[in-house]
């Protein structure tokens, strides 16, 4: 990649050719970047989307596209113009969308004289979906398939002081599975609401579930379930990968008036054994094995282990299991055949509840001890689905397709954002790290792909995904994990420069409170926009909001009333966790979330880590996010890298050591890198940062849910700066 300044006039035949083309098509190439720069001089934005549209092709070297992209830009004050723009909406693409839809049949009215066009007006939009959610979220429900079955007495009651984030929607009863699989609106009963494919079977069709196949399947779990002697308000986990039967079993659970406990398949016994005893759970859904990437992994034998309730076991490859069962588990058949006593097992009544009712209890990562137990009601779900709506665009006709899991937040989001907007829910039962999961993106004609950066870094890496026709795919969402420019934009191509829309929320929101659309222009590894009806803060280092729209770097924090966010924790105390000590503001006690973000000038934000990933280098606040974020550019050896402060043992200031993992067939000594990484960092972040020593590892520690241990690193990194050296990596 060249040099910081180095523009897209400054770029000749060679430097394509050094980019991967061959020297005939540089040259044809060339003549014709050379029309697009002479006729959009004026605009380095038009430029590039001109060179992202009309020249580059998936198929194309990656170093090609890094070279056009930044020197597109090469000479972009990001300070006062904010991030480079990766994508811009055409106007017909930004009035088409669900949130320009709104702006152009309800714009100049609720927004009077500030309204002015749908690419335009989105900030203004925001702000009153926050002032007004009464009016915005009842816009969004137009377009869902909800079912109230006693409407509420009002929006927010706010009567109760001792509750900061009040109760939303008192009176309402509903059970959001019943909307999920309900014929509504757009919806039919022969509508696809499932696609899938099993790993292995690459070269078979696509199957599909209609939507009243679906619940007559989901039904037939929940007279299973009721026959067992499950009862409203039982909770029953579910251990098991993201396949059909496992979303058939979490929409039963609810649909019976149940509780979700939501595991993650990879946890060992005791993770297991410590969330079924916080949820109390009565039961489990689990598998015989794991298969993934052509192995089996052994599950039901680590839920045994666990000491869980009831197991119902399903065979992971769909066919009957020869695994011995412990006595008194049942398997799938014979779970299901509890209901053929019944004359239409394919039917059940959903169990109507209040909208403070439990329908799931999900878990914080819990790598700092004991996870906290974080309840959904059936506020969170509509918040899932009204989120879907207006920042990926979910909507009736998408196929969307996120490889998560039920045990984290995404797999239960990306369920709702699907069913109750009309949409396909597309999954692949197996590993998506190899080519048969983009080759099942494929052939589904998935229009919304989720991912996390690391899962974008490998198909970077191996080059497994090139090739395929992704061309159906309207956006990307990314969450989970801090993105690269150089991520988003590998991805981006891979769909001939579609949007990737950078999502950030939390568990305990469930919701994401900064995000993309498809009505403003992305940049990448940013997000355009705050979550509709949120109201956040960036505090100063006296615990002060900035000004609105300054910008600035610093902690994160939230307005307290966020529909469909927790007001309890089953073990912890809720307002000791987010709100004791914070600061108030216009009268009202701020919610703590934890994650330093940057605001730029023009309304883009950034993500820096968590607040508790910050350090203080030479009496300097700094994340270890942005530090990486150098680091991972300096050399081309490195794969990705994670800077972690020490503490000398006998005090002082702490020292910054780069933990690196190399690419592979890459050697180059830790002193090399040291160096390297030192310069990059003095002359892109502060010369007063010093990197005292960088410590190469094979690959990094990481949770079940792929988020750095930290902790473990900073271990092995004080063991490498003040150990005897026989104990040195």
């Amino acid at each position: 990649m060249e040099e910081s300044g180095f523009t897209i006039d400054l770029v000749s035949e060679a430097h394509l050719v050094k980019a991967g083309l061959s020297r005939e098509d540089a040259g044809v190439f060339f003549a014709q970047l050379q029309a697009i720069v002479t006729q959009e001089r004026r605009s380095q934005s038009n430029i590039w989307q001109r060179i992202s549209k009309e020249l580059l092709r998936p198929w194309h070297p990656f170093p090609l596209h890094q070279l056009l992209y930044y020197s597109s830009y090469g000479d972009w004050d990001v300070s006062t113009r904010g991030p480079p723009l990766g994508w811009i909406p055409t106007p017909e693409i930004a009035r088409q969308s669900n949130l320009g839809r709104i702006l152009e049949r309800k714009g100049r009215e609720v927004l009077g004289e500030k309204y002015r066009s749908p690419t335009e007006s989105l900030p203004e939009l925001q702000r009153w979906s926050f002032e007004h959610p009464e009016l915005y979220l009842p816009l969004v429900w137009e377009h869902q398939s909800l079912i109230f079955h006693q409407h509420p007495r009002c929006f927010l009651d706010t009567s109760d002081e001792a509750n900061q984030g009040g109760v939303w929607l008192p009176g309402a009863h509903l059970n959001v599975a019943e909307c999920c699989l309900a014929a509504k609106g757009s919806k039919t009963d022969s509508s696809i609401a499932i696609m899938y494919r099993n790993e292995g079977e690459d070269d078979l069709p696509v199957r599909e579930i209609t939507l009243s196949q679906l619940r007559a399947d989901v039904s037939r779990v929940a007279n299973s379930l009721e026959a067992l002697g499950f009862k409203k308000g039982d909770s029953i986990a579910i251990d098991m990968q993201m396949n059909v039967q496992a979303v058939t079993a979490y929409l039963a659970i609810i649909l019976a008036g149940c509780v979700v406990v939501s595991i993650p398949d990879s946890f060992v016994a005791k993770e297991i054994a410590i969330r079924i005893r916080i949820s109390k759970a009565k039961a489990i859904f689990t598998q015989d094995v794991i298969q993934r990437g052509g192995k089996k992994l052994p599950l039901y034998s680590r839920v045994i282990e666990s000491k869980a309730p009831l197991a119902i076991v399903l065979p992971a490859d769909g066919k009957a299991s020869s695994l011995s069962l412990r006595n008194g588990d049942l398997s799938w058949d014979e779970f299901l055949v509890r209901a053929e006593h019944l004359s239409r097992p394919d039917e059940y009544k959903p169990v109507i509840q209040s909208m403070d009712s439990y329908t799931n209890i999900l878990f914080s990562s819990g790598t700092t001890g004991e996870p906290k137990a974080i309840p959904w009601t059936q506020h969170t779900p509509l918040r899932c689905a009204a989120d879907s709506w207006a920042h990926l665009d979910s909507r009736q006709g998408d196929v969307l397709c996120w490889p998560t899991n039920l045990g984290w937040m995404v797999g239960p989001m990306i369920v709702y954002s699907a069913f109750v907007n009309g949409a396909t829910l597309a999954l692949y039962n197996g590993s998506p790290l190899d080519r048969g999961f983009g080759k099942f993106v494929q052939d589904a004609k998935v229009t919304m792909l989720g991912t996390v950066p690391s899962l974008v870094r490998a198909w970077k890496a191996s080059g497994c995904m090139a090739n395929l026709d992704w061309t159906a795919i309207r956006a990307f969402g990314s969450s989970g994990e801090t993105s690269s420019v150089d991520d988003d934009l590998w991805l981006s191509a891979q769909a001939g420069y579609k949007p990737v829309l950078e999502c950030c929320g939390g568990t305990e929101l469930g919701a994401m409170y900064v995000g993309g659309n498809l009505v403003q222009p992305q940049a990448f590894a940013a997000f355009s926009t705050v979550g509709m009806t949120f109201r956040i803060y960036i505090l100063d280092d006296s615990n002060n909001p900035y000004p609105d729209e300054a910008a600035c770097t610093g902690e994160l924090v939230l307005h307290p009333h966020n529909f469909g966010s927790s007001s309890t924790l089953l073990n912890a105390d809720h307002h000791k966790v987010y709100y004791q000590g914070m600061p108030h503001f216009n009268g009202k006690q701020l919610r703590r979330h934890g994650d330093i973000f940057q605001r730029f000038h023009g309304g883009f934000y950034k993500a820096h880590g968590r607040s508790d990933d910050t350090m203080n280098l030479g009496g300097i606040k700094a994340s270890a996010i942005e530090i990486e974020q150098v680091c991972n550019k300096a050399h081309e050896s490195v794969q990705e890298t994670a800077a972690i402060s020490v503490q000398p043992p006998r005090g002082g200031p702490e020292e910054l050591v780069i933990a690196a993992v190399l690419k592979p067939g890459y050697n180059i000594s830790s002193k090399e890198l040291q160096k390297i990484f030192l310069s990059h960092v003095m002359s892109n972040l502060n010369p007063l940062f010093k990197v005292r020593a960088v410590a190469v590892f094979p690959d990094f520690p990481r949770t079940a849910s792929n988020k750095l241990l930290r902790r473990v690193l900073r271990i092995e990194c004080a063991k490498l700066l003040y150990s005897a050296p026989q104990s040195r990596l």
